[in-house]
């Protein structure tokens, strides 16, 4: 599928991988809403990439929608980045896990990427199909967490395990409409989750990675992203962008 002359809508686009999404689509000809919690940066990119901009917390099924209409008739790129992080164990000497984080988490990074699944799903099937018989690609985004979660990652990776199985089914149930679903799990990256953590920390991290032994750069994953809209056969997948790392117990 074409991205040049596409609507596309970016949830969680004013920052990290979401805002190198939103550049390379744009880049790339796309006509781009970016759609973020945090009115600040995304007003601020909109403006700078000369896009759209609309407040949207994915938690909100309405704000989602709203999203989505904003975003016009036609829309047939969607991305969500969407997503926070939490650490506790499952127990400890303080007690059990807390609920509301757990809740909270799965509830962003989970319900998130459902709710913008369901939304932009159902405007893409009003779609004609462009000449690659395509109706439109939605690209949803896990960790490798959801597959070596860490000490301490049980919300985190329950709500990016609850991603990844949200995949395979979504691209069966939207093969009729010719609309492709695929997920990214992206490893190390260097982004504002990672940001408030020291030089040295951030360089440790990037170490273990096999290769490159670095923190990954957005600008890959949204390298990424735009190689899934324009391949057709990528479809129901869950792609790891981690530069062959897997996550030690801590």
């Amino acid at each position: 599928m074409l991205i040049e002359g596409a609507r596309a809508l970016v949830c969680g686009g004013a920052s990290g991988l979401g805002a190198a999404t939103a550049r390379r689509l744009r880049a790339g000809g796309a006509h781009v809403i970016i759609a973020d919690v945090d009115a600040e940066r995304g007003t601020e990119l909109a403006r700078e990439l000369n896009v759209g901009f609309t407040r949207c917390d994915v938690t909100d099924p309405g704000q989602v929608e709203a999203a989505v209409a904003a975003a016009g008739t036609g829309l047939r790129i969607a991305v969500n980045c969407a997503g926070i992080g939490w650490a506790e164990r499952t127990a400890g000497k303080d007690g059990p896990h807390r609920v509301e984080p757990f809740h909270k988490v799965l509830e962003v990074n989970l319900l998130g990427s459902f709710h913008v699944l369901r939304a932009t799903a159902a405007a893409m099937l009003g779609n004609e199909p462009d000449e690659g018989d395509e109706c439109g690609a939605i690209v949803m985004t896990a960790s490798i967490a959801a597959y070596d979660g860490q000490i301490g990652q049980l919300a985190y990776s329950a709500s990016k395990g609850g991603v990844v199985g949200m995949t395979l089914p979504a691209a069966r149930d939207l093969a009729r409409g010719r609309i492709r679903v695929c997920t990214i799990a992206p490893g190390l990256f260097d982004t504002p989750l990672l940001a408030g953590l020291p030089d040295e920390t951030r360089a440790a991290l990037g170490a273990q990675v096999p290769h490159p032994a670095r923190l990954g750069a957005p600008a890959e994953y949204a390298a990424l992203v735009a190689h899934i809209v324009e391949n057709p056969m990528l479809n129901g997948e869950v792609i790891r962008l981690d530069g062959a790392l897997r996550m030690p117990p801590r």
